[in-house]
């Protein structure tokens, strides 16, 4: 593996891990006041566009960590846009110890 691959590697890995925890502290506390819903509209927006992109290049390892990212992502600013209620259902479900 040369050093391009390395470090495209471990891009990959850090942009896919970064939103994770962001999600499950989500999960847990159904809490999403701090969060800036214009943020995450960009951020769904720019992973969307990475994805095409990766996918008309058929660089499939662009599309994987960026489809992550997306779900990810979106999760993220679809529970930041429900209502407190319904955002309370969704992560009981999710994690049924919250």
């Amino acid at each position: 593996m040369n050093l391009v691959a390395i470090l495209g590697a471990a891009a990959a890995c850090c942009s896919t891990a970064s939103f994770l925890p962001q999600a499950w502290r989500i999960v847990r506390t159904a809490d999403t006041r701090s969060l800036s819903t214009p943020m995450y509209v960009l951020t769904v927006c720019g992973f969307g566009l990475w994805l095409a992109y990766g996918v008309s290049r058929k660089d499939w390892p662009l599309v994987a960590s960026n489809g992550v990212c997306f779900v990810a992502a979106a999760f993220i600013l679809a529970m930041k846009l429900l209502p407190q209620r319904k955002r309370k259902t969704v992560a009981r479900k999710l994690d049924p110890t919250s």
